[in-house]
């Protein structure tokens, strides 16, 4: 069976994703104030991070046109997945949707399945490494929706940020509740719950933030986990990527510990040094 692969930007790949024929990334739109640039491979992290420390309005993202899905889905396979950041956060999986809905009216119907990943950044990295494992292993489309469905429902994600600053920016967070996180150098401990972002705890600096983050996903990841694969998104800062990592490995309870750079959109939602991790 004949495959494509399609994520928005926000999928977080490793190298040996990003050569694969098969996967189509369908870009996002980021602006800061009359400043837009496509999130694409030609997206410049630093200087974004800059530009968004720089600015006194909060980062923002356009999600892609229905069109633009719909061109990544023309081709000859014989299925299509599509994975896209939460429809929580998004109008990515939406524009999705429509994008297949419009090929469907204008080519012959074929199986596409659009999955909103109920999550982000890592999150989608580990729902397109599974899609390609099941496809290379040919499985049929129906037990790969299956399988992948049963995956993107028990998956877990976590995040810690180093500044809270693009959260009071882009008006999801008080400036006072900032100020006060900031100055008692307060790090929330982030989670999702089927798409919604839910703070999970607190810790008083960066590395006890990471360490307790790393012990909440140990736990809830529960006993059986040496078929889980732990994905780790890091913004600018391979070391505390690494760090991270190395938590996860050094507790043995896992198949594989991978880790990336993030793009744009999670540069965006995450900030300068911010961690975003997956379990499933």
């Amino acid at each position: 069976m004949t495959y494509r692969l399609i994520g928005d930007s926000c999928s977080d790949l490793d190298e040996n994703l990003k050569k694969n024929e098969n996967i189509r990334i369908v870009p996002l739109t980021l602006e800061i104030g009359d400043y837009q640039v496509i999130d694409d491979d030609k997206f410049n992290q630093k200087d974004f991070i800059k530009r968004m420390a720089e600015s006194k309005v909060g980062a923002k993202s356009a999600c892609p046109s229905p069109e633009a899905f719909k061109e990544a889905m023309e081709c000859d396979t014989d299925m299509i997945f599509v994975v896209t950041l939460s429809d929580h956060l998004s109008g990515s999986y939406q524009s999705a949707e429509i994008g297949k809905n419009l090929y469907e009216e204008e080519y012959e119907k074929k199986d596409i399945l659009v999955l909103s990943s109920k999550s982000a950044s890592a999150g989608q990295y580990r729902l397109m490494l599974e899609l390609e494992k099941l496809c290379e292993q040919g499985f049929k489309f129906e037990e790969i929706s299956k399988r992948i469905t049963k995956l993107r429902d028990e998956m877990k994600t976590y995040f810690v940020l180093e500044s809270l600053d693009t959260l009071r920016k882009n008006g999801r967070l008080s400036a006072v509740t900032a100020f006060i996180a900031s100055a008692l150098n307060i790090k929330p401990i982030m989670g999702a719950v089927d798409g919604v972002i839910v703070k999970k705890d607190q810790q008083r600096g960066m590395q006890k933030a990471l360490i307790k983050m790393v012990e909440l996903a140990i736990e809830e990841a529960g006993e059986n986990t040496k078929e889980k694969i732990v994905c780790i998104t890091h913004i600018n800062n391979e070391e505390r990527g690494e760090y991270v990592a190395n938590l996860f490995r050094d507790c043995n309870k896992f198949k594989d510990v991978k880790l990336v750079n993030g793009a744009g959109v999670a540069t965006m939602y995450a900030g300068d040094g911010g961690i975003v991790l997956a379990i499933g």
